[in-house]
């Protein structure tokens, strides 16, 4: 029997892993990055994914994560994990011999290289769900996998198999999410996986977002998309319009290297990526520096 679906409104952050300068992963930095997103007001916790360099860990790295982010998460907020891949049969395979405990709900993004088609998504998400003891929310990021779930093919999972609950999109077309958003069942939710347009997605009927931009400003992220759900745009559009600039200057140079530069200027961990992600240049380092300044001074 899977366990029952946690409600996953508001804001999720997709963490970081913290890494100290020689490498290894920061465990202590790790424990008070936890505690600073849920002080922050923060719904949910997603550690594992795409942020968290997951691809870059050993199989024991990625357990003794997930240990202390629940560890320290204490049972005070629902854990979505991370687990995805391009080997259906290995996924399978940890999904029927995993535990899971503290884990409330996986992230499992589409299978990246391979390219599959929309049947070969549909089947493998068929697989995952049958053997997952956890409900499962699709995460489509063609930018990072190189394909696309189409409306079509997130409405026939979400309406036929079981254990789907949920999709984070992050494809960036509008039209494609305002289509599965008009054709979902209820109580599908569908999540923004991209911070800047998260206000205009909650006005269409997403249910809020899993966000990069909120491991340095969980306090203004959450407020934002609560001013959303409220319907409280005026007010949102203030917190949309501050978190708006920086946003985009996150990514330039590669996720989480622009994140990670923001935390470590705060103070919160290295400024320590594992290859082949590097650090941000001295010249976009500055220019984030510019950026985030005016969102310091907003959580004084």
């Amino acid at each position: 029997m899977k366990k029952k679906s946690p409600e996953l409104h508001g804001t999720g952050v997709a963490l970081v892993t913290p890494f100290k300068k020689n490498g290894a992963v920061d465990f202590n930095a790790l424990e008070r990055l936890t505690n600073d997103l849920i002080a922050g007001g923060c719904n949910y916790l997603v550690p594992l994914g795409t942020t968290g360099e997951t691809a870059t860990l050993t199989n024991d790295e990625k357990r003794d994560v997930l240990h202390c982010v629940v560890k320290t998460g204490k049972g005070r907020k629902p854990i979505v994990l991370g687990l995805g891949g391009n080997n259906t049969a290995e996924l399978v395979a940890q999904l029927e011999h995993n535990t899971f405990d503290g884990v409330d709900a996986l992230l499992s993004v589409s299978p990246y290289y391979n390219k599959p088609s929309q049947r070969g998504i549909i089947a493998h998400y068929t697989a995952l769900s049958k053997a997952s003891p956890l409900p499962i929310i699709l995460y489509n990021v063609p930018g990072r996998t190189g394909s696309n779930i189409h409306a079509s093919t997130t409405l026939q999972l979400a309406n036929e198999v079981p254990g789907i609950v949920g999709i984070k999109e992050a494809s960036g077309k509008v039209e494609q999410i305002l289509e599965i958003l008009a054709g979902a069942p209820k109580g599908f939710r569908v999540i923004s996986g991209d911070d800047g347009i998260t206000l205009p997605l909650i006005a269409a009927g997403a249910c809020g977002v899993i966000s990069v931009v909120a491991n340095a400003f969980p306090k203004q992220t959450s407020e934002m998309v609560n001013k959303c759900l409220a319907g409280d745009f005026a007010k949102a559009r203030v917190l949309h319009n501050l978190l708006l600039p920086i946003i985009p200057a996150l990514f330039e140079e590669g996720s989480p290297s622009g994140i990670k530069h923001v935390l470590s200027r705060m103070g919160r961990m290295e400024n320590t990526v594992r290859l082949p992600a590097v650090p941000v240049c001295s010249s976009h380092s500055r220019r984030l520096d510019a950026l985030f300044a005016p969102l310091i001074k907003s959580s004084r």
